[in-house]
């Protein structure tokens, strides 16, 4: 059981950058893929980055490649999401998500633990 618990988000003007975080409890962090995933209103939960357990493998979404970078850390159980130039397009919950799966799984059903998201606001 992997329990993982977001912070970093807040209000952020367009341009701007913002770093979340995701700390996981448990002693078999290094044994997930992360991913990141992100929900606006009205919208399904999308798929943003992912990154293997010892971060050989990293895809992204289109929509953040070249802007957003996924990285890990196995010693301190924490996935991290550095999102530059932000645009208002952007705002929405970002969740982080384990998986046990092989490969680097991409889509919201492949993933086993979710954290309760943090709000990112990107104003224009």
């Amino acid at each position: 059981q992997v329990q993982l618990v977001e912070s970093g988000g807040g209000l952020v003007q367009a341009g701007g950058s913002l770093r979340l975080s995701c700390a996981a409890s448990g002693r078999t962090f290094s044994m997930y893929v992360m991913g990141w995933f992100r929900q606006a209103p009205g919208k399904e939960r999308e798929f943003v980055a992912s990154i293997s357990t010892t971060s050989g493998s990293i895809y992204y979404a289109d929509s953040v490649k070249g802007r957003f970078t996924i990285s890990r850390d196995n010693a301190k159980n924490t996935v991290f999401l550095q999102m530059n130039s932000l645009k208002p397009d952007d705002t929405a919950v970002y969740y982080c998500a384990g998986s046990r799966r092989l490969g680097v799984p991409r889509r919201v059903e492949e993933y086993d633990y979710w954290g309760q998201g943090t709000q990112v606001t990107v104003s224009s």
